[in-house]
């Protein structure tokens, strides 16, 4: 079925779609939200103490972190810059299965690429949680994390974030629109960590099988950084609360401004269980390797 003017609809998505490079570690994308330099992209996109946006153009600008959400994978950056292409956004709630979804990203070098399909579904994926997704079977890549999917007429109904299994799956319009009206949210902890389980014989003794969440990176002049977390180690949990999942942690970073954070974590040969306070306040954020 051919959709009128499709080649202009991609066009001007294209120049709303920015490249958020990430050093050695590839890239990902971005969605020009307001011509006044916001732009939204997953938290694990925007990542690190330097943060760049490279517009359609060529032009690229050093962002600031306005506004981050770890437990739901979203970021906002401002870059100094005015008059820009904005995306034009959609009322997800509106989304039906079996519509049009076009996906624009820089998956694996390729600035500006573009796939189609169509909307699986919207909602919730056993699995992932209580969050709603638009699922849709538009073929994603490494690069696409963070740019629009949007609807036949190029209207952002989504970011896309991740895959699972078939589907590629993007946060909701409203969602994000609904992040931005929140304003700041979470601290920066500056680790990637992941869930693992530790056997009962080299767990401290007199306990079960512990669960924790692995560091599997240290960001250089983050706040676990500062408070001398290593890779390797494992966080157990708060004085308060153990985690059991990353979205433990991310809720124990909730919160604004300056604050403290006890946390509980093993090292070495986990016999003991270690202490440390971290110092948090700035808005970055932690992420998981299970991200896209």
């Amino acid at each position: 079925m051919a959709v009128t003017g499709f080649g202009e609809i991609a066009e001007k998505l294209r120049r709303s779609t920015v490249l958020v490079p990430a050093g050695g570690r590839g890239s990902g994308s971005g969605v020009i939200w307001s011509s006044d330099g916001t732009v939204i992209t997953n938290a694990h996109v925007a990542r690190g103490t330097q943060i760049s946006v490279q517009l359609w153009d060529g032009r690229e600008f050093q962002a600031t972190v306005a506004s981050r959400d770890p437990h739901r994978d979203l970021a906002a950056l401002h870059i100094d810059a005015t008059n820009l292409p904005s995306a034009s956004v959609a009322d997800s709630s509106k989304v039906r299965p079996g519509e049009l979804a076009i996906a624009i990203g820089n998956p694996l070098g390729f600035v500006g690429a573009l796939t189609t399909g169509v909307i699986h579904a919207v909602g919730p994926i056993r699995g992932l949680g209580s969050h709603s997704w638009v699922q849709a079977d538009v073929r994603l890549a490494p690069g696409n994390s963070g740019g629009p999917l949007a609807d036949a007429r190029g209207h952002v109904i989504g970011i896309n974030t991740m895959v699972a299994g078939r589907l590629a799956l993007a946060i909701p319009s409203n969602v994000v629109q609904n992040f931005l009206s929140a304003g700041p949210s979470g601290a920066w902890l500056g680790v990637t960590v992941h869930p693992v389980r530790i056997p009962r014989a080299k767990a401290p003794a007199g306990t079960r099988d512990i669960f924790g969440l692995a560091l599997l990176d240290v960001e250089p002049g983050s706040p676990a950084s500062s408070a001398s977390l290593m890779t390797g180690d494992i966080l157990l949990g708060t004085e308060q609360n153990a985690f059991t999942s990353v979205g433990d942690l991310s809720d124990a970073l909730q919160g604004a401004g300056p604050r403290l954070l006890r946390l509980e974590f093993l090292r070495g040969d986990y016999s003991q269980v270690r202490r440390v306070t971290v110092q948090l306040g700035v808005h970055k954020a932690s992420r998981s390797s299970a991200a896209a």
